[in-house]
């Protein structure tokens, strides 16, 4: 049986990258980190000086995942979710952090002033999980709180559960 297609989403620092490793390693989805495939093929329409970090070009990427999105399995990562197109994914995971946590991870990554506090703010407005709710079904997004590796094993969990829950519906189907 073919594996679906997952989004996890949020603010940067929230633990996406860790949870989507851990996602590879249990339940077999072929991790597709957006920053890294944007970086190795020059996805980049020019670079944001005042952010320190490139602007997307959203076509070739989108160009270079929809043949993977089709073979299913895969869990993409990015900061960003609503230019993904609906159909790619049957759940979206957002990950959330306590803010806190998130300012000391930022620092951490040596993010200036400006972007930590562009962070911050993505995160106290809840500005990713917002965007994922209007950009899909609100029944296949779903947050998750990362502060922890209990968290982290609690998400793990349940996106197994979930995975599991979406195989028994297709196989009444």
């Amino acid at each position: 049986m073919v594996l679906p297609n997952i989004l996890v989403t949020g603010t940067p620092g929230t633990g996406k990258s860790e949870l989507c490793q851990q996602l590879t390693k249990t339940l077999g989805f072929q991790w597709q980190n957006v920053s890294e495939i944007v970086s190795v093929n020059k996805f980049v329409e020019e670079y944001d000086e005042e952010f320190e970090c490139p602007v997307l070009d959203e076509d070739r990427l989108l160009d270079y995942l929809e043949p993977l999105m089709k073979e299913g399995g895969c869990v993409v990562e990015y900061h960003s979710s609503d230019f993904f197109p609906e159909r790619w994914f049957a759940a979206v995971f957002v990950v959330r952090c306590s803010t806190a946590l998130l300012y000391d991870r930022l620092q951490a990554r040596e993010y200036n002033d400006r972007k930590i506090k562009s962070n911050m703010e993505c995160e106290i407005f809840q500005i990713p999980l917002d965007e994922a709710k209007d950009a899909y079904r609100k029944d296949i997004v779903f947050e998750v709180q990362s502060d922890t590796k209990q968290d982290l094993d609690a998400n793990v969990e349940r996106v197994r559960v979930w995975l599991e829950q979406w195989k028994a519906l297709l196989n009444k189907s």
